[in-house]
């Protein structure tokens, strides 16, 4: 035998269950991981450690472990891992992974279970929750238990590639602790972890070329779905087609193209192209409530859609043609029958600039004195190509998702679920991916959930800028009281702490600013010194918006908390 294979195949040896399954995520390309050490993980990852193979981030919390496992996935591209212990331990993930799942984010979540013998029975062993199985099948693509020590290692490799197969999304691995320390003997590991998608059905591309053969004012509408298909999107524009794309589907067709709406999509502009338009592509989108006014929105009668789950078909918008699988796969079989060059209308084509151009005009003038703040924002994260890293907050839905341009799709983040508090954690989890120093926008409100992850950034030296928006409150809700409550602000005025003792206490370099014109200076300052520092922008010292942001436009769903 070759003695590199029985090397990897140890047929001679035993070890802890524990120690094999540390050594398959490294043999598997795993060489971060993140979160909150207990009794019930611990022989996983007191292996890690003496490993020393896989770098491991202490969260102080599961919900911030959780968030930075899924920031990672997103902008490195590789397979987020997060562990956490039994029953209240695994709970505290669950928002966080919610997040991951409506972000289809590859991630493998590692929690425990009190021992077999105890598991099920409500027993009121420590830790144990007997419906634990059921709350994280609700929150995760796929679910899987370990049962018996030998599989323990097959098992951890299914999980990882039921997360990375598309459509992507979380993935949650149960290990019972006595498992975990049972010593079996070691299995072959793979080189890598391969995942493969299926062919697309050329009968459906026929069709699908047949349709965009037809049209003379093609769009493509991109979302999240379509991350990893850019190269073929882009061609398809350069061919003839129109982009626009949702918040997660930014720069898949690069942000400064001529012929892209970006995430401009539902301004009065677009809904004029979209009426002129004679046939959609939707790639790899679900067209949210809240992108699409509740799907009210009038959408090209003639629309196709691709998507990797078949079960979305038609779910929103109803389609003519479903086109099941892969998006780069299916978008390089359409451009394979296509001509280089299509027969669309040039002055169709020509009047996506100057509509973006409007919409966003439009956009800069309710700004007011933030206009300042998102133009300078804007050329660091695009020029400086860093990640830019979003929580629910007024900055963010007024100019964070859409004015801040993208250098690319993997670099953006942002909590897409909706839910507020997530954008520290997904800074960090963004600044260990190794893309360059994270720019972390978050609101005062959504920063209290999880100040101890400031101490996190500081303890691992996370290479980001926190830009704090202070408005002390929550602003958004304020603006939607004022409009619908007759300004009963009941329960906004939260008290909110001095974020520079908060500094201070952990060690954290801070800046305040009163003035926009002095932000350009301390981005600068932050971006250039080493680890993590924090930028709060005092909103109550510079000025309300020209226009106050009361939450989604009327008719559209979203999270304005």
């Amino acid at each position: 035998m070759d003695q590199a294979l029985q090397s990897a195949l140890r047929v001679d040896t035993e070890e802890s269950v524990g120690d094999l399954l540390a050594r398959a995520l490294a043999e598997i390309g795993v060489t971060i991981a993140f979160g909150v050490i207990s009794i019930h993980n611990m022989p996983i990852l007191d292996a890690i450690a003496r490993q020393g193979r896989i770098r491991f981030i202490p969260a102080r919390g599961e919900a911030g472990a959780m968030n930075m496992a899924d920031a990672y996935a997103r902008v490195s591209g590789k397979l987020g891992v997060c562990f956490t212990s039994t029953g209240t331990a695994a709970g505290n993930a669950a928002g966080s992974q919610v997040e991951a799942l409506t972000a289809g984010t590859p991630l493998l979540h590692i929690t425990s279970q009190v021992d077999r013998s105890f598991m099920d029975r409500d027993r009121a062993a420590i830790h144990d929750v007997p419906r634990q199985p059921d709350m994280l099948k609700a929150i995760s693509k796929a679910y899987v238990r370990v049962w018996e020590p030998t599989a323990a290692v097959d098992n951890l490799l299914a999980a990882a590639r039921a997360a990375m197969t598309a459509p992507s999304g979380p993935v949650s691995l149960e290990i019972p602790v006595d498992v975990q320390r049972v010593k079996v003997r070691a299995p072959a590991f793979p080189a890598s972890l391969h995942v493969s998608a299926p062919a697309s059905d050329p009968v459906l591309l026929d069709a699908l070329a047949e349709m965009v053969l037809k049209a003379k004012r093609p769009m493509l509408w991109l979302g999240g779905g379509a991350r990893g298909a850019a190269a073929a999107a882009t061609s398809l524009v350069e061919r003839g087609f129109a982009a626009v794309s949702s918040t997660n589907g930014r720069a898949i067709v690069p942000e400064d193209h001529p012929r892209s709406l970006g995430a401009f999509n539902m301004t009065p502009e677009a809904q004029v192209l979209y009426e002129r338009s004679d046939f959609m592509l939707v790639v790899g989108s679900r067209l949210r409530g809240n992108e699409t006014r509740n799907n009210m929105m009038r959408l090209p009668a003639s629309r196709a859609q691709v998507d990797a789950e078949p079960t979305q078909a038609g779910r929103n918008y109803p389609v003519d043609l479903f086109v099941p699988g892969d998006a780069r796969l299916v978008l390089e079989g359409l451009l394979a029958r296509l001509p280089q060059v299509l027969d669309t209308d040039a002055a169709f084509l020509a009047d996506i600039a100057p509509a973006r151009a409007k919409s966003a005009a439009a956009l800069q003038k309710l700004l007011g004195p933030y206009g300042t703040i998102a133009d300078t924002l804007s050329a660091c994260v695009f020029g400086g190509r860093h990640p830019w890293v979003r929580d629910v907050t007024i900055s963010n839905s007024t100019f964070g998702n859409r004015h801040v341009l993208l250098a690319a799709p993997h670099l953006g983040v942002h909590a897409l679920g909706g839910g507020i508090g997530q954008g520290i954690a997904m800074g960090i989890g963004a600044a260990t991916a190794g893309a360059g120093k994270a720019v972390t926008l978050v609101g005062d409100g959504g920063a209290q959930l999880m100040l101890g992850e400031l101490a996190t950034a500081v303890e691992i030296g996370a290479e980001m800028v926190i830009v704090l928006m202070n408005d002390r409150g929550y602003g958004v809700i304020r603006n939607i009281q004022d409009a619908q409550y007759d300004g009963r602000h009941v329960y906004s005025n939260i008290l909110t702490p001095d974020f520079s003792l908060v500094c201070q206490a952990i060690g954290l370099p801070y800046v305040r600013i009163t003035d926009a014109d002095a932000f350009s200076g301390a981005l600068d300052g932050a971006l250039s010194a080493p680890g993590p520092r924090m930028i709060e922008v005092d909103m109550v010292a510079l000025g309300p918006f020209a226009e106050s942001f009361a939450g989604p436009p009327a008719g559209a769903a979203g999270s304005v908390r």
